[in-house]
């Protein structure tokens, strides 16, 4: 199952409420202001840094641009609209908002 995830962690608790329910292998992506969890050397770096143990994580390039983020947590894949299509079209997806 694909996560995705798309809200900021700074003021939702969906990325935290997330990680209960993934299975290992299941692919994480992180999208619109979801982006800012991926930030490296945040208050979650920790909690991303555990699902990255079993857990492929990715990040939406376009909205890491949009937000003028740079710099992304070590491990974290940053994808284009095109790997985003290719991901969803191999997973089931479950959205978390």
């Amino acid at each position: 199952m694909l996560h995705t995830i798309n809200k900021s962690p700074f003021g939702n608790n969906s990325f935290e409420t997330s990680t209960r329910f993934f299975q290992p292998g299941d692919p994480v992506l992180f999208i619109e202001d979801g982006v800012y969890a991926v930030q490296a050397n945040n208050k979650f770096s920790g909690t991303l840094a555990k699902v990255q143990k079993n857990n492929p994580v990715y990040v939406l390039g376009p909205d890491l641009n949009a937000r003028g983020i740079g710099n992304i947590a070590e491990g974290v894949t940053s994808i284009d609209y095109e790997g985003f299509v290719e991901l969803v079209e191999e997973h089931q997806v479950n959205s978390w908002l």
